[in-house]
């Protein structure tokens, strides 16, 4: 007889695939024919004015598909104004049709395309969710100082696998983190490249705390650029988080980052798929949830 545990899985991927089923890259196309374009207007030129918010976009439909009702104020996390604009823009051809969640989506992949990434066809149909949980938010997301087995089961607590994790983790080709993510590793960590530790320090200094907020590009090659250096950057143990560098540290995942280093269309391709898989992380649909009128709250 199956255990409860493994009933309890079953019942879990079979909900998350029904769901998943229900998304379609065409959903608006008759409700709302102008929003892809609408969306992809309004990110197109905030990636160009300020590249960074490119990493920005990215990281928070990861944070929409990882946390359960994610309802972010737009002041405290980077990238909402724009989330906000783009849904101001889509009310204005399209009202209460086009929910958050899926310009959160096609924002994301419309970001990565701006900095020279790959371009994929965005499942829709997600609805929005009622609730906002930051004790989910803080049990969901996986810290900076992870280790690859923590990595790992967060991933797969979410129905991805190591392929998708190693693949979602080169977003960090983009972007900055502050010292406080990084401090540990720099003083700490033997799996470092020794003048690449040097030469954060100088704005990331003892004692902690002294510097937290100081920015780093997570990739120092190419930071405005959405490539594979990130995986290059491994390879050389010049990953700027502790979470980044146990990805080539001996472990499993060792193989799947020389892959992707050697080989940027593998790892684009892989980045893409993954995407979607994210995605499809359990999405609210038909009746669920709702659409929100603002972006930065749930709906009253």
């Amino acid at each position: 007889m199956a255990s409860a545990s493994f009933v309890s899985l079953l019942v879990f991927v079979a909900m998350a695939s029904a769901a998943s089923a229900q998304l379609s890259s065409t959903f608006y196309d008759t409700s709302c024919p102008d929003a892809l374009s609408t969306i992809r207007r309004v990110v197109t030129a905030a990636v160009r004015s300020e590249p960074r918010m490119g990493a920005s976009l990215v990281r928070l439909h990861f944070h929409d598909c990882f946390v359960d009702g994610a309802a972010p104020n737009a002041g405290s996390i980077r990238g909402m104004n724009v989330i906000d604009n783009a849904k101001t823009q889509v009310e204005a051809v399209c009202k209460q049709t086009v929910s958050c969640a899926d310009i959160l989506a096609v924002a994301a992949r419309d970001s990565v395309f701006a900095l020279g990434g790959p371009f994929w066809t965005v499942p829709l149909g997600r609805r929005d969710s009622t609730t906002a949980s930051k004790t989910n938010a803080e049990n969901d997301l996986p810290p900076p100082s992870s280790d690859l087995q923590g990595l790992t089961d967060k991933f797969s607590n979410k129905g991805l696998s190591v392929t998708d994790m190693v693949a979602l983790s080169g977003a960090h080709t983009i972007g900055q983190s502050q010292c406080k993510n990084f401090w540990d590793r720099i003083y700490n960590d033997s799996n470092i490249d020794t003048a690449f530790a040097t030469s954060l320090k100088e704005n990331c200094p003892q004692p902690i705390g002294s510097g937290d907020s100081s920015l780093a590009p997570l990739d120092r090659t190419s930071p405005n650029a959405f490539d594979n250096a990130y995986y290059s950057n491994l390879l050389s143990q010049k990953g700027l988080l502790h979470s980044d560098q146990v990805l080539f540290n001996g472990g499993g995942t060792d193989n799947t980052v020389r892959s992707f280093a050697s080989n940027p269309a593998a790892f684009g391709s892989a980045f893409a798929t993954a995407m979607v898989n994210m995605g499809n992380i359990a999405p609210k649909t038909r009746t669920q949830g709702q659409i929100r009128l603002s972006c930065s709250k749930v709906k009253s």
